[in-house]
């Protein structure tokens, strides 16, 4: 009997010390969860030929004409349609400003913001920079909740970091993992030093932010390698103090320059 108590204790032990070991995000998604913004766009796209589903114009193709008049009316398919799709962002200034993924607004013709608060605001797009991914909006709001903006160059690869974003629209939604490589290049694109974790991502995650244990702003999530379209396991974020220098320069000039070699 005592060899299984203490078999038992020991297990009791073990597991308390592996609890632990593990960290709790309780608390800094509930201080930096109000900075995480929900953004959904709308672009006008323009429909592609459907393959092998052109009208004819034979008098004889009257079945086929009727679908499309059934569907469409009389005028046919619509050239031109909405197209809306979703990402996340940090608020960087309680004046309103908000950094996330170019690629997120690129082509929009409207940009819904949407706060922790159920607030939403119509944003602006300041400036964009499409070889770094990162874009600058602006809302008509004061007194927001912002982000702190740390310092990715102290990151340890195995360090422990968490994202908060809307993955497929699922609003301020948490994950975690760790840092697996630092300054990471992509193939066709060498300029980001990216940060490379294992924290899920997937589509809606783009723009969001990375957190460092402290609640520091680490990196901008911008892609996933995936051969499915969902995550893998491998997330790639820009590191933040590259973003920001973009952003300063996008906030003065609307654009980002580079210099040439």
């Amino acid at each position: 009997r005592s060899v299984l108590v203490f078999i038992l204790l020991l297990t009791t032990s073990v597991s308390l010390a592996a609890q632990r070991s593990l960290p709790d995000f309780s608390a800094l998604v509930a201080s930096n969860g109000p900075g995480v913004v929900n953004i959904s766009t709308t672009q006008t796209v323009r429909r592609p030929p459907l393959a092998g589903l052109e009208a004819p114009d034979e008098p004889d193709a009257g079945q086929f004409n009727d679908f499309f008049r059934h569907y469409f009316g009389e005028e046919g398919a619509p050239e031109y349609f909405d197209s809306k799709s979703l990402g996340s962002g940090s608020i960087i200034s309680s004046d309103g400003y908000i950094l996330t993924c170019a690629h997120v607004v690129e082509n929009s013709r409207e940009i819904i913001v949407k706060l922790t608060d159920r607030r939403e605001f119509i944003a602006v797009v300041v400036g964009t920079d499409q070889r770094s991914d990162i874009a600058l909006l602006k809302i008509n709001a004061s007194g927001l909740p912002k982000v702190t903006i740390g310092e990715p160059d102290k990151l340890q690869v195995g360090e422990w970091v968490l994202a908060i974003g809307s993955p497929f629209g699922f609003e301020n939604s948490a994950t975690s993992g760790i840092v697996s490589a630092k300054r990471r290049s992509l193939p066709k694109e060498s300029y980001v030093p990216y940060i490379q974790t294992d924290v899920a991502i997937n589509p809606g995650n783009s723009g969001g932010p990375l957190f460092n244990m402290k609640g520091e702003v680490v990196g901008v999530h911008s892609q996933i390698y995936s051969r499915t379209g969902g995550f893998m396991g491998l997330s790639f974020a820009v590191p933040i103090d590259l973003a920001m220098q973009i952003v300063n320069e996008l906030k003065t000039s609307g654009r980002f320059r580079r210099g040439w070699a």
